[in-house]
């Protein structure tokens, strides 16, 4: 295993990190812009890749500098292409889509409603040993045979409900 581990080249992180870099064209070409920084919000969408990259290359150039120097715009234009609401956060459903949803789930749950009774409609009625009579009846056989006479319905003062459970 120590042999393996060995005769594995080694890669070093940092020749990593270098050849991973893209190379740029300059400073002329971050400073020379697509669109104007005050209207990146309505541009975004419509630009190409290559000219997102290079807005935003421009933006992380700009971000060097102090942020007190900043204008307004560029500030509004750096929030926007960092945290906008594009790429990964672009809204999943377009707006008024929640009614729709809850009006779809209410629907669905009121079907499900519809076909319960239709099924239950067409069930045979209970059975006659659901009554409450049936069930005190039951009680009174139990005494009778003395049923469970250590903690049940035959033992000494018992003041439960036995057998009757329905209303």
């Amino acid at each position: 295993m120590q042999a393996i581990r060995l005769a594995r080249p080694r890669i070093s992180l940092r020749r990593l990190a270098t050849t991973a870099q893209v190379p740029t064209s300059g400073p002329s070409s971050v400073t020379a812009s697509v669109i104007p920084l005050s209207n990146v919000e309505a541009q975004w969408e419509n630009m190409s890749k290559s000219e997102q990259a290079v807005v935003h290359r421009q933006l992380e150039e700009l971000q060097k500098k102090d942020w007190k120097t900043l204008s307004m715009d560029e500030k509004k234009a750096a929030y926007y292409v960092a945290f906008g609401p594009h790429g990964p956060r672009a809204p999943v459903s377009p707006p008024g889509q929640g009614l729709k949803v809850f009006l779809s789930t209410m629907g669905l749950v009121g079907v499900a409603g519809l076909v319960s009774m239709a099924i239950r409609s067409q069930a045979p009625p209970p059975p006659k040993t659901i009554t409450r009579e049936w069930e005190e009846a039951a009680n009174e056989r139990a005494l009778e045979a003395k049923m469970n006479p250590i903690s049940g319905i035959s033992s000494e003062g018992y003041s439960g409900k036995g057998f009757v459970v329905s209303k």
